[in-house]
């Protein structure tokens, strides 16, 4: 009884392991991607941290948030968002800052990748660096490659 109560004292004493917040970082993509396929502007904004970095599928697509948003508006005002619907995510942390990765599946474009980063501040994680790309088969690359190098 006495290796019991110990146990059980060493167990209460020990700090607990926190939990790390995927469900909280997987709300904030879910909500994100529902909140441009609602052409939902305030609401899709509203996930960035005010310095984030969106990064689109064109080589010139680096855009501060400003300016994003101001891509975005004439879309947004039309009732004409994007929707990418996530089919597999990976969360990783290190402390307040989570890495992600995911496929989504987008009527336009197929299968595509988003990556990036969430800063957390307080309970609230925003985005501070999102990536949408186009995978590329290998066997396609080079023709790919020679149809880009046409094109500039």
């Amino acid at each position: 009884m006495r290796i019991f109560l110990l146990l059980a004292a060493l167990a209460a004493a020990a700090p607990a392991a926190e939990a790390q917040p995927t469900e909280a970082v997987e709300a904030v993509l879910n909500d994100f991607h529902a909140a441009a396929s609602a052409a939902d502007s305030a609401r899709y904004f509203g996930h960035f941290a005010p310095s984030a970095v969106f990064f689109g599928t064109d080589l010139t697509e680096r855009w501060s948030l400003e300016a994003f948003q101001a891509y975005a508006a004439p879309h947004f005002r039309a009732g004409r968002g994007w929707t990418y619907v996530p089919q597999h995510r990976a969360v990783f942390f290190n402390g307040d800052t989570a890495w992600f990765d995911e496929t989504l599946l987008n009527d336009s474009f197929g299968l595509t990748r988003g990556t990036g980063v969430l800063v957390r501040t307080g309970n609230t994680w925003k985005i501070a660096q999102y990536h949408l790309t186009l995978p590329v088969p290998n066997a396609l690359i080079y023709d790919l490659v020679k149809m880009i190098r046409q094109a500039e």
